[in-house]
Parts: C-alpha cells; sequence; structure tokens
C-alpha cells in the first residue's frame, strides 16, 4: 500500500545534527516529488524542502537552506533529511509526503494543499 513513515526524530543540543529518513511503500521514489514539512506546536505546517522525480531539482526554504540538505537512495526507496547545525526554533514535528495534482517538480514546493500522501511525522526536539 502507498505509505510514507519518517524516522530518525530526537533530542539534539543547539548545533548538532540529525538525520531524517522517510521510507515510501507502493510508488517508486523516483517517480513522484517528496517534501519535507515541519509543524511546531500552535505554527502554521511550513515547507522544508523538496526533491523532484529526477532527483536533480531541489528546493529548501530560507531558513533552512544551506544547513538542511534533501536527498534519497533508490535501492533503499527512501529519501533523506540531513539536518545540520540545528538551532532551538527548528524543534517541531517533521513530515514527509508525496507530493499530489500530478506535480512531479518541486516549483512552489511549500503549499500543504499540494501534497496527498502524509506520514505520521517525527519529533525533532533541539534544545540545551
Amino acid at each position: 500500500q502507498l505509505q510514507l513513515v519518517e524516522s530518525g526524530g530526537g533530542l539534539v543540543q543547539p548545533g548538532g545534527s540529525l538525520r531524517l529518513s522517510c521510507a515510501v511503500s507502493g510508488v517508486r521514489v523516483d517517480s513522484v516529488a517528496i517534501g519535507w514539512f515541519r509543524q511546531a506546536p500552535g505554527k502554521e505546517r511550513e515547507g522544508v524542502s523538496c526533491i523532484n522525480k529526477s532527483g536533480g531539482d531541489t528546493n529548501y526554504a530560507d531558513p533552512m537552506k544551506d544547513r538542511f540538505f534533501i536527498s534519497r537512495d533508490n535501492a533503499k526507496n527512501t529519501v533523506y533529511l540531513q539536518m545540520d547545525s540545528l538551532k532551538p526554533e527548528d524543534t517541531a514535528t517533521y513530515y514527509c509526503a508525496r507530493r499530489g495534482r500530478g506535480i512531479s517538480t518541486c516549483s512552489l514546493f511549500s503549499i500543504p494543499a499540494d501534497y496527498d500522501i502524509w506520514g505520521q511525522g517525527t519529533q525533532v526536539t533541539v534544545s540545551s
């Protein structure tokens, strides 16, 4: 069945790193665009990053640019989000999602309504 499962979250100190994984079942990751989102308590869900169908086009929200890196392993059918230089404001639940509406690119990637299948999320807490 079509399913996305996030893992890799946890508690880290400011300046630390985490790598999140999004294991995808039911669809090849090289056939769709996959996005990462995050949501902190009391805040709107915001786009973090996206990788397109070919894997050659990636996008990042400005606060995460040069700190977060999206990649994928086609053999494992898994998308990753490497997070470096973490800050307390990065604390949130992180979700991966498949882009729907027939969209296989990452243009205007940060609109939650453009994604149709979501994982359950993994918690990231950045605190000293």
